[in-house]
């Protein structure tokens, strides 16, 4: 008996995907030596720590004396170069996790400065610079600066300098990926000059980096080129698609252990938290994580080049270096722009026959469309693509557990695309 279990791609559509990925041969041999070199880091930190089965086996209740919890700490901190790390299912998303650092490490009077102008959207809230809710620092007494970009979206050197001179300054975030924005995501090298000259300036400030989409795109992480914490989602790059929750910080000793205070209680910290069943799932997400990480830039890599052969302005190009898993797609108007989206979703293992429509979604300031069929809800390292519903319309593609479910997807939205073009 046979089945015809063929997704609908014409021929005139998988023959432009065979063209476009026979032209990526040297971006793909670029990113399959990152994702050897940072496999082999991870197979280093297992060893070394002797990871064994016995780090797999759970808690419950107050989690006390979790073995394989507080190993996953210390393999952490080993990865990302730091004195400490603190790797956890209670945190919700990304944005916690980076509220949890921020409030850690400030205090009433003390001044926040975000140095790559306005951050992540859902950030805003909890800075207070938008009426999200009670609790924002702003309600606790933390001043805000924000240094916006250059006219040409680089990191105005001299306007952070200026601003981190006010020793009220006691932190400064650095966010690493675009975000909703459209300047490009920032180099590991890059973040270090920043720290250098953040440092230099004001040795006072921590330099905290939203590190979110990027680990394990390079060879090295911030916190090896001087940053003072790096914070991120288990549901992006280092859950390796496995993780089913939480997130992770690492970097300094005295501010995991204040952010840790603040994803519990004071006097609690990091003692407390149970995994119930969870370990060895984040051993094995964060193992696999390099390769799955190279699936997805290889996915992004793909996308833009095939968007290029189409006409639609890709960044980062296809050829570029890239230093994290996000590619934007500029459509510069809407229905272009769902039709994509909605291809993308009928590329999904999950929800494929689901229909992405705009919407108003917490923490964002105009409706946002989101295309999203995951095994984990809400995981950007498995195929999606959401956009805000705002000019310049466009998309931000991210994921792909397997670089060939990736391409089969992004070769979809490309059929959406033309059939109604």
């Amino acid at each position: 008996m046979s089945s015809d279990l063929t997704l609908q791609i014409s021929d005139k559509v998988r023959v432009m995907g065979e063209r476009a990925q026979a032209a990526l041969g040297e971006p793909f041999t670029r990113i399959d030596a990152i994702a050897e070199a940072n496999t082999q880091k991870v197979l280093a930190a297992f060893q070394k720590h002797r990871v064994s089965e016995a780090y797999f086996a759970g808690t419950t209740g107050y989690g006390y004396d979790d073995l394989g919890r507080d190993r996953l700490d210390a393999i952490y901190a080993d990865l990302f170069g730091a004195e400490d790390a603190l790797v956890r299912i209670g945190f919700v998303n990304g944005t916690h996790a980076i509220a949890s650092a921020l409030f850690g490490a400030l205090h009433a009077g003390d001044t926040l400065v975000s140095a790559i102008g306005a951050p992540y959207d859902t950030l805003l809230g909890v800075i207070g610079v938008a009426d999200k809710g009670p609790g924002s620092l702003k309600d606790y007494g933390v001043n805000y600066k924000q240094v916006e970009l250059t006219p040409d979206n680089k990191p105005d050197v001299n306007g952070i300098i200026e601003a981190v001179r006010d020793s009220s300054v006691k932190a400064v975030l650095v966010q690493r990926s675009k975000g909703y924005s459209t300047r490009a995501s920032l180099s590991v090298t890059e973040i270090g000059m920043l720290c250098r000259v953040i440092k230099e300036t004001n040795p006072d400030a921590a330099v905290i980096v939203d590190n979110c989409y990027g680990e394990f795109v390079e060879t090295r992480e911030p916190t090896e080129v001087g940053a003072d914490l790096v914070v991120g989602s288990l549901i992006k790059n280092p859950g390796g698609g496995l993780a089913p929750t939480g997130g992770y910080l690492a970097g300094r000793h005295d501010l995991v252990e204040a952010a840790a205070m603040r994803l519990t209680v004071p006097g609690i910290g990091r003692e407390c938290g149970s995994t119930l069943g969870n370990n060895r799932l984040l051993y094995q997400g964060l193992f696999l994580a390099p390769h799955t990480v190279a699936q997805a830039l290889k996915t992004a890599v793909f996308a833009a080049k095939i968007m290029e052969m189409l006409g639609y302005e890709a960044e980062p190009a296809s050829d570029a270096v890239r230093h994290d898993i996000i590619q934007m797609i500029h459509f510069g108007e809407p229905e272009a722009l769902k039709r994509f989206c909605r291809g993308i979703q009928m590329g999904a293992p999950v929800d494929s026959y689901v229909t992405p429509e705009p919407w108003d979604m917490p923490g964002y300031d105009c409706q946002v469309i989101m295309a999203a069929g995951a095994f984990i809800q809400g995981a950007s390292i498995e195929l999606s693509a959401d956009a805000p519903m705002r000019e310049p319309y466009t998309a931000y593609l991210q994921g792909g557990l397997t670089y060939e479910s990736g391409k089969a997807g992004v070769l979809l939205a490309v059929e959406t695309l033309l059939k109604q073009s």
